[in-house]
Parts: C-alpha cells; sequence; structure tokens
C-alpha cells in the first residue's frame, strides 16, 4: 500500500483530497444535522416517542450507509494521493468511518430491530427495570457512540485535508 500511484493515475493526482474533503463536509454535515436538528424535532413534535423513533430508524441506515460509501472512498482516494498526512488521515479515517458505519448499520442496528421485534409493549411502556428495555438502552447507545466517533474521525480528516489543500494552495 506505499507504493505510489501508478504512472497513469499521477498526472490526476491531484484530485482526490479536494473531492474527499468536499464529500466528507457534506456526510458531516448531514450527520450534524440528523443528531442536531432532526432527532430533536421529531421527539418533539411527533405525537408519541414510538413514532419519532420510527422516523429516526428510517434516517439512520441511509446515514450509516453513506457513512460507509464515504469512508470507503476516503480510504481508496488514499491511495491516489502523495504521501503525506492527508494520505494517512484518509485512509485510516475512511476504513474508521466505513468500519464503524457497518457495525452500527449491520449488527446495532439488526440487534435493535430484533429485540423491538421481541417486545410485548412500545420501549416506553416498559418499566424502567425490564431488560427489553435496558438492552434497548445499551444498544442505542452503542449506536450514538458508532456514529459520535465516526463523526470525530471524519471531523479529523477534514482538518487534516483543509490544512493540505490549504499548504498546497499557498505553495
Amino acid at each position: 500500500m506505499n507504493e505510489p500511484a501508478p504512472e497513469s493515475l499521477r498526472a490526476h493526482a491531484g484530485w482526490p483530497a479536494p473531492v474527499a474533503a468536499l464529500l466528507l463536509a457534506a456526510w458531516l454535515g448531514g450527520a450534524l444535522y440528523f443528531t442536531v436538528v432532526v432527532t430533536r424535532a421529531a421527539f418533539a413534535v411527533l405525537p408519541s416517542r414510538t413514532l419519532a423513533g420510527a422516523l429516526v430508524g428510517q434516517i439512520l441506515p441511509v446515514l450509516f450507509d453513506t457513512g460507509m460509501l464515504v469512508g470507503v472512498f476516503l480510504a481508496v482516494s488514499a491511495r491516489l494521493s502523495p504521501r503525506g498526512a492527508a494520505r494517512s488521515a484518509s485512509l485510516v479515517g475512511g476504513i474508521a468511518i466505513a468500519a464503524l458505519s457497518a457495525i452500527a448499520r449491520f449488527v446495532i442496528l439488526a440487534r435493535i430491530a430484533q429485540l423491538r421485534l421481541t417486545m410485548p409493549v412500545a420501549i416506553d411502556s416498559l418499566p424502567i427495570g425490564d431488560p427489553s428495555r435496558r438492552a434497548f438502552g445499551q444498544l442505542h447507545a452503542m449506536s450514538v457512540g458508532a456514529l459520535g466517533l465516526a463523526m470525530l474521525a471524519g471531523i479529523v480528516v477534514v482538518v487534516v485535508l483543509a490544512h493540505t489543500l490549504s499548504a498546497t494552495a499557498n505553495d
């Protein structure tokens, strides 16, 4: 993986960092908007927490799917980039974002869906000490943690890419 990009791609090697930064910034913006605005509004406006949870549950898979795509793009684009901090950050950050998004999407959300199928009533109707309600709380925390860590990795990568692009533009 430390080999330079093939000669045929070197003439175009300047494109990965700006495109990666743009895609990553768009994903981060969407993730931030979802976490800060959409979830709060859903739980504040919809008539029940069950409906708000259903709305959030429909949006999260899309957010995690796009996180996987952006993460893979970052990792692949790192291969086409010259060595340096931007390449390393894109590779490591891309793998982290893709992995965290995949775990959240295919493991955590699947367990939440399975758990909901076994519940006799809505989560909020269960007593606080109910094992199913506690299990849901733990899975929810894991989902929030996975998204938060993916976003944190994305912020680090976007800062490194922005610094690299700024330094390149000033050269």
